[in-house]
């Protein structure tokens, strides 16, 4: 994909680290003319992009703000496909939302919608998610696998497992993943996954997969049902933590677990996940439509069914639960 014009400046005036380089040098890197140059510069500020201009020395990068605009997302990002198109709203009710409408017209595999703010924001079952402005991690990302629709859930585990090692490579904090969809940090929930398809009978035509992680948020940023029961990486750490940067490595790793999952099916990444699961060995209550089931969690299939045998030495497979571990 070719980068834009913006883009390669902000990576020739970063690769300069500090130093100036001349409107003329910036133009020729780049293969456009000078007055392009300055014009692009003065868009560039309005994101919030610090740079300075001194007459005869020409530009250098003074400050890459914690946004998450498609430039600065773009900067360093190590994937092919993936945040390759980036969709960023200041507020929408919810990125799913957009991201299905953005799908529905064609958007190629690999966009992502982000927002700063979510006022709708929504986690599995309809429910309510909280999504505090310039605070957290608020995307939806668009993939067109040809699967079979039995084949979708998996890709909320292999989203999960992306998560979780974004934030042990950012953080060193060790998440733990709760099937089938929550990441938690000492036991408080700081991340949903929210997987939603749309296809034919027999096969995908695109998935959906929302992220809803908080990052920034300080104790009193949640409402106060909720202030005993979710957490933040701020909280967990003591310190900010660049939301960017994430954002990058997120889409890096599910990058390469969507491939090797291609590849070679769930089954590797399955020993990834059962690394972080909170819940295997432990007793649950798994809560269905229809009934609910007590028992040990003995794992995952190869499907990612959570299998559970209760007390009379039953196996049961949950394709779809809400989960109550006991501790």
């Amino acid at each position: 994909m070719e980068k834009s014009i913006k883009r390669q400046m902000i990576e020739a005036l970063a690769q300069a680290q500090g130093q100036f380089l001349s409107g003329q040098r910036l133009a020729d890197l780049i293969g456009c003319s000078r007055t392009a140059i300055w014009k692009h510069i003065e868009e560039l500020r309005k994101t919030g992009i610090k740079i300075e201009a001194v007459r005869k020395k020409g530009y250098r990068l003074i400050h890459l703000p914690d946004g998450l605009t498609e430039n600065e997302i773009l900067y360093g990002l190590e994937t092919k496909v993936l945040g390759q198109h980036i969709i960023h709203l200041e507020t929408t009710e919810s990125t799913q939302l957009i991201a299905h409408q953005e799908a529905a017209k064609g958007a190629p595999e690999g966009t992502i919608v982000i927002s700063e703010e979510q006022t709708r924001g929504k986690g599995r079952m309809a429910r309510e998610w909280h999504s505090a402005k310039g605070k957290g991690i608020w995307m939806s990302l668009i993939i067109r696998p040809v699967l079979p629709l039995e084949k979708a859930p998996q890709f909320t585990l292999i989203a999960a497992i992306a998560v979780a090692r974004a934030i042990e490579d950012v953080t060193g904090l060790e998440p733990e993943i709760k099937w089938p969809n929550d990441l938690l940090l000492n036991g408080k929930k700081m991340t949903g996954i929210l997987t939603e398809l749309q296809g034919e009978a027999d096969q995908i035509n695109y998935l959906v997969i929302g992220i809803g992680m908080n990052v920034n948020q300080a104790k009193d940023h949640f409402p106060k049902a909720l202030q005993n029961k979710s957490t933040s990486l701020l909280i967990e750490t003591g310190k900010e933590i660049h939301r960017k940067t994430l954002v990058q490595r997120i889409l890096k790793n599910f990058e390469k677990y969507y491939a090797i999952y291609i590849e070679k099916g769930f089954t590797p990444l399955k020993i990834i996940w059962e690394d972080y699961a909170i819940s295997i060995g432990k007793t649950v209550t798994a809560q269905t439509k229809g009934e609910s089931i007590t028992g040990i969690a003995e794992g995952i299939t190869d499907e990612g069914v959570l299998m559970v045998r209760d007390q009379n030495g039953k196996l049961h497979f949950i394709y779809s639960a809400d989960l109550h571990i006991h501790l």
